[in-house]
């Protein structure tokens, strides 16, 4: 398509079991582990959408685990959450901190 043309598709803002958002054309069936939240619209309306819903990047899984975490640092725990960070290892401490080690 050239810069000049609008894009007239109709997209169909999607998610993933992760609450991670995307759009996908409306009239293609949805990628793999992707469903539809019922907003549909120009590229532009379901962008905008996304924006005002999706107000925390992290994963569901991450958010869940720093959950955890932090209810167990009103129990006085040493247990530590650890989640791959590129290449090397994010800890999360009981203190509440985030040790990077790579």
């Amino acid at each position: 398509m050239n810069q000049d043309e609008e894009d007239k598709t109709i997209y169909n803002v999607v998610v993933n079991h992760e609450e991670q958002y995307s759009i996908w054309p409306a009239n293609k069936e949805n990628a793999p582990g992707w469903r539809s939240v019922g907003k549909s619209g120009t590229k532009a309306e379901c962008l905008s959408y996304i924006k005002e819903v999706w107000i925390d990047m992290r994963p569901l899984s991450l958010r869940k685990q720093m959950e955890q975490a932090a209810a167990g640092r009103g129990r006085a725990s040493s247990r530590l959450s650890t989640l791959p960070f590129g290449t090397g290892l994010a800890t999360f401490t009981a203190s509440g901190y985030w040790l990077v080690s790579c």
